[in-house]
């Protein structure tokens, strides 16, 4: 390894920590001052170096850290409310707004889509199951498989 080469390991190993930093403390009060000193770098350079490095800034990454494990919690049909605190947010009302601009719908008609969802698959199984797999496994052969409509 080259002279050269290895600030640029160093600093993309601090980077990849403060994403750490991130993945194990989204649910708590943290704020780009916490994320930035965990990486032991000023924070416009941190900016600068973590968007190169993941294509979003922290707070944007954050954000989407938390909306994904808002989904997975409310796939589970936990409330609205205590998904919202759980995952790091302090208002209801910002947490919808924020999950309808990203998601599409608000938090209770994505948790209500999800319970029809996994309602649907209890009935219906093979429907959830892509034609090509089932081709490739021979399951369509000289079988009642039905693709989902």
């Amino acid at each position: 390894m080259s002279q050269q080469e290895y600030p640029k390991i160093y600093l993309y190993r601090r980077i990849v920590q403060a994403k750490l930093f991130i993945d194990r403390n989204y649910a708590d009060a943290i704020d780009l001052d916490n994320i930035s000193d965990e990486a032991y770098f000023s924070k416009f350079h941190f900016i600068r170096l973590f968007k190169k490095a993941y294509g979003k800034t922290p707070h944007q990454y954050l954000t989407s850290v938390r909306l994904e494990k808002a989904k997975l919690l409310l796939q589970d049909q936990k409330p609205v409310s205590d998904v919202c605190f759980e995952v790091g947010f302090s208002s209801i009302s910002s947490f919808t707004g924020l999950f309808k601009k990203v998601v599409g719908q608000t938090p209770s008609e994505y948790s209500l889509e999800q319970k029809l969802r996994q309602k649907s698959m209890q009935q219906k199984p093979l429907g959830y199951i892509p034609g090509c797999w089932a081709e490739m496994k021979g399951w369509k052969e000289n079988s009642n498989f039905q693709e989902a409509e």
